[in-house]
């Protein structure tokens, strides 16, 4: 008989969240695989549970996976954690439990609390459809690659951020899919300092430039989806047709600017509707 692997989410900052069913499990299972051991450890101790732990990050895990397998083939039940939350999200894991699964072994999830559904849940956003990207690119060209890919999307937008990033995500978020775009921050969610602010995009990268404790801590960024002709409708047919021959030879950034600079409107709008144009 092989063993089980149990995927278990840990609280993501108030430990009462935790479940009964995750402490059973963490108390029962042989080995705990986590991403940091000196983390987990403390929170093993609150709960006074003496699992022996291995360590399972990013720069291990496949070669961690190995072992990990061939214990769960011998009979043995495991618990796969992270630091905080479910595994896997934005985590480490993924390797094994996909080659678990590939073997044949039971993967069960301990379901809890998880930042991104917490956030969704609490933030006044559509929650009927959302798309979870994770966390952006840390360079600014490859972040505003990836935002304009997703600036025509309808659904709710879900990232994660680094507290010493965030300014310049909000700030390119605000270039890419308009001042106006609704936003919430969540920040340090279920601990002492949660805070959670909902406003358009370009007053809450205000509020985070003139608020620096805003740029500390867990975060999660939450966008609203794209409406329909937002763009086209401020700038006017005219404008559009005079950004329409400037794409034909300028890149859509180029051909804002340029736009913006013979009509005297608004950069930003022209660099929407260029980005419209291109994803359309």
């Amino acid at each position: 008989m092989t063993g089980t692997l149990y995927v278990v989410a840990t609280p993501i900052g108030n430990l009462e969240d935790i479940s009964a069913r995750a402490l059973r499990v963490l108390r029962e299972v042989s080995l705990i695989a986590a991403e940091d051991t000196r983390h987990s450890r403390k929170l093993l101790a609150h709960f006074a549970i003496d699992t022996p732990l291995m360590a399972c990050h990013e720069h291990n895990e496949r070669a961690t996976s190995a072992h990990l397998l061939e214990r769960l083939q011998q009979g043995q039940d495991l618990a796969l954690i992270s630091d905080a939350g479910t595994p896997l999200i934005s985590d480490p894991g993924y390797p094994l439990v996909q080659q678990a699964r590939a073997a044949g072994i039971a993967v069960v999830p301990i379901p809890g609390a998880c930042a991104l559904i917490a956030a969704l849940s609490v933030s006044g956003l559509p929650a009927d459809g959302f798309i979870f990207d994770g966390f952006l690119p840390s360079k600014t060209t490859a972040r505003r690659a990836r935002l304009e890919q997703l600036a025509r999307q309808s659904q709710t937008l879900i990232f994660y951020e680094a507290p010493h990033r965030l300014l310049a995500c909000l700030t390119d978020m605000t270039e890419v899919f308009g001042d106006d775009r609704p936003a919430v921050l969540a920040r340090e969610l279920t601990k002492t300092f949660e805070t959670l602010i909902s406003a358009p995009l370009a007053r809450l990268q205000r509020q985070v430039t003139e608020n620096t404790q805003q740029q500390r801590g867990e975060c999660v960024l939450l966008v609203g989806g794209f409406k329909e002709d937002s763009a086209d409708k401020a700038l006017g047919s005219e404008a559009l047709h005079l950004l329409d021959l400037l794409l034909q030879e300028l890149s859509p950034a180029k051909a804002a600017s340029l736009a913006a600079k013979i009509s005297g409107q608004n950069k930003r709008l022209f660099y929407r509707a260029a980005l419209e144009r291109k994803n359309h």
